[in-house]
């Protein structure tokens, strides 16, 4: 340690010392229980001399509440010997203040996850948890208040403390009177005063400062409700690409984990999203983490069918190969192939609408309203179809294994054998638009119609798979409140949603609740500085160095916070080499956690589901029919009901990409041949 750095070791010690002097020096008539109560009343003292608010009971007694860079904590000092005695009614006080406390807060956007109950234990050494209160000794308190990740700033603290100051019944602030800021800073006043709107928009503002993983704080209001609120059923929450309908999932989660003892599935179908949704829940709730599994859904079905003992066989390999001996058999020379003569189709056909749906009769499949497929098929077409479907099931048996689909259609017969209670208290679904109606039948039956038991998050528009369900297929009721819309836009600027909205505004939509949908629809803004970059270069090569250009002159650390997007494998594969060369670090998504990581986070449309980025690189974005519209003659690909419904299908997975940008959507095109 040099001597500069001892100096200024032994400057904060005396500072500390001052402080705890000065601190001690006030409580002592202060009113607080026993020794032990002063001196941990003491030490929360000298947080304020840090810029932490301290609110206690004019009378000196009652819980405290502290306010600081960590968030809200509802503090209890315990001055039983060791905390003997029975802990349940103080448990259960501290827990309906905490309430309040987050009651008192949600009206300026903060989340329920940033207000923590803590029990200090005078003269004891501990960390641990007991439920959702964290339990602290008294020579702990201190040091892991402070070292809390940072979720508010400065004026955001003193605004969340006025506010608390006003609304929560005799409480008054107490701060250290002697003993000075450390040096840089100043001393906070304690009397600022801010209107309700002005306080909640410094509050959002402070955290659209923020990195976009501690995007996890401030909620709008009428978020925080739904966070909080008690659903009779099954309930939906839906809005446009933005509206911020993951984290209120997640934070919904969290709620629900503290205030039930079962157990929390939160499942989407992305392979890739439940490592990074598990690591934001830590990062906003590490107390209730543990009590949540983020899974996907095939995953969680072949986990379930394991323990109860159903034998899977899946491989997608022996699979593929079956329903390819199928199409070489019946398909390639048959009257379907005048339809769409590429397989692929068919196989989504049998995947999406047929399996998909659970239908074992060709009757069923002959009435079925077939969601989302734009090629009509008569009777004798669907009974075309049915033998197709037909000859692969034989070629599968023959093989001996299942198929995905195969694996969500045991699951959901395994569910409904089940006897006694359900195996989770509650499950969300994120991204309900890519599941198949067995697998929303099967997520269902998890918990049925129990009040607060199924959520649904999702937006139809955002659909990047084919084929489609209503909710009313699978038996789910969604009445009166339990379907709600979000309107606020809080990622995206004018100019990036108005790029992507460019793209499907012709195409209307119908959602799972079966309403017809605009392609365009109108959204509050929130977010004002994003810019749309377009690039287009003579050549692949001239675009590839256009690319690379721009990715270098992004400042230091902004590759955290970048990703690069590509509409197939085979693309992702050029430019993971062209990175590779470029010696440009890469964070392929499928292996990306949520944590940050200073790197270009490289993956497909479709893997880039229900993740933003400040900056979004789509290079080549208009290769092929996907920009194209029906009408407009730029798409040479859609004279068949087929092929439209493929670049529609594109479409959709090209405004999922766009809509991904915070700050930058760059936007490259190879104006003249794209060969090399």
């Amino acid at each position: 340690m040099g001597a500069g750095a001892s100096q200024e070791a032994r400057r904060q010690e005396r500072l500390l010392r001052q402080q705890w002097d000065a601190a001690r020096r006030q409580v002592r008539w202060s009113g607080a229980g026993g020794e032990g109560e002063r001196r941990v009343l003491a030490q929360l003292l000298v947080l304020t001399a840090r810029g932490w608010r301290l609110l206690v009971g004019r009378s000196g007694t009652g819980d405290l509440v502290l306010v600081g860079t960590g968030g809200v904590f509802v503090v209890r000092v315990d001055g039983r010997a060791g905390g003997a005695g029975p802990w349940d009614e103080d448990a259960a006080g501290l827990l309906a203040a905490t309430k309040a406390a987050e009651s008192a807060v949600a009206s300026l956007g903060m989340s329920p996850v940033a207000v923590q109950p803590v029990v200090v234990l005078p003269g004891q050494s501990l960390d641990r948890g007991l439920g959702r209160i964290r339990l602290l000794g008294e020579q702990e308190v201190g040091r892991v208040l402070l070292a809390q990740p940072r979720r508010l700033r400065a004026e955001s603290v003193r605004a969340i403390a006025d506010h608390l100051e006003r609304v929560l019944p005799g409480c008054e602030g107490l701060a250290l009177e002697e003993g000075a800021a450390p040096e840089g800073g100043r001393q906070v006043s304690p009397d600022g005063l801010f209107d309700l709107d002005g306080l909640r928009e410094a509050a959002l503002e402070g955290a659209r400062r923020a990195p976009i993983e501690q995007w996890m704080t401030f909620l709008h209001p009428d978020q925080v409700a739904l966070v909080r609120r008690n659903w009779s059923g099954p309930a939906r929450i839906s809005g446009p690409a933005g509206t911020g309908k993951t984290v209120v999932a997640l934070h919904r989660a969290a709620h629900l984990a503290r205030r039930t003892t079962g157990r929390i599935l939160y499942v989407t179908f992305a392979n890739n999203l439940p490592r990074v949704q598990g690591t934001f829940l830590r990062t906003m709730a590490p107390a209730v983490a543990d009590r949540v599994d983020f899974r996907s859904l095939h995953s969680w079905a072949q986990d379930f069918l394991q323990e109860r003992g159903v034998p899977v066989r899946l491989n997608g390999d022996k699979s593929e190969t079956a329903f390819s001996l199928a199409w070489k058999d019946l398909g390639r020379e048959s009257r379907l192939a005048r339809i769409d003569p590429g397989p692929a189709y068919w196989r989504e056909e049998i995947d999406y609408v047929i399996k998909g749906r659970g239908l074992t009769r060709f009757e069923d499949y002959a009435n079925v309203v077939r969601k989302r497929r734009r090629a009509g098929l008569h009777r004798t077409q669907r009974q075309w179809v049915w033998e197709l479907f037909e000859e692969y099931e034989a070629r599968r048996h023959e093989r001996g294994v299942h198929d995905f689909n195969d694996v969500l259609s045991l699951a959901l017969a395994e569910v409904s054998k089940e006897r006694g209670g359900p195996p989770y208290a509650a499950v969300i679904v994120d991204e309900v638009q890519d599941l198949t109606l067995v697998g929303v039948r099967l997520l269902h039956a998890l918990v049925g119609d129990a009040p607060n038991g199924l959520l649904l998050v999702g937006d139809g528009q955002q659909t990047v798979y084919p084929g489609g369900f209503r909710l009313t297929d699978a038996g789910i009721d969604i009445r009166g409140d339990r379907g709600q819309v979000l309107r606020t836009n809080y990622r995206n600027s004018r100019q990036i949603l108005d790029a992507a909205l460019a793209v499907v505004a012709d195409d209307a939509f119908e959602d799972i609740d079966g309403e017809p949908t605009p392609g365009r629809r109108d959204v509050d803004l929130t977010y004002h500085d994003g810019k749309v970059v377009r690039v287009a270069g003579p050549t692949v090569d001239a675009h590839d160095r256009e690319l690379l250009e721009a990715l270098r002159a992004l400042p230091g650390g902004a590759l955290a916070d970048t990703g690069l997007l590509c509409p197939s494998r085979r693309a992702l594969e050029h430019y993971q080499r062209l990175l590779a060369r470029a010696e440009i670090p890469v964070c392929q998504l499928d292996q990306y956690d949520g944590n940050p990581v200073d790197a270009v986070k490289l993956g497909t449309y479709r893997r880039a589901k229900g993740l933003e980025f400040k900056n979004v690189f789509l290079p080549r974005y208009d290769a092929g029919p996907a920009v194209g519209r029906p009408g407009t003659g730029t798409d040479t690909d859609t004279d068949t009901d087929t092929a439209r419904e493929r670049a529609e299908l594109r479409r959709s997975q090209l405004f999922v990409a766009m809509t991904r940008a915070r700050d930058l959507l760059w936007l490259g095109s190879v104006a003249g041949p794209a060969e090399r």
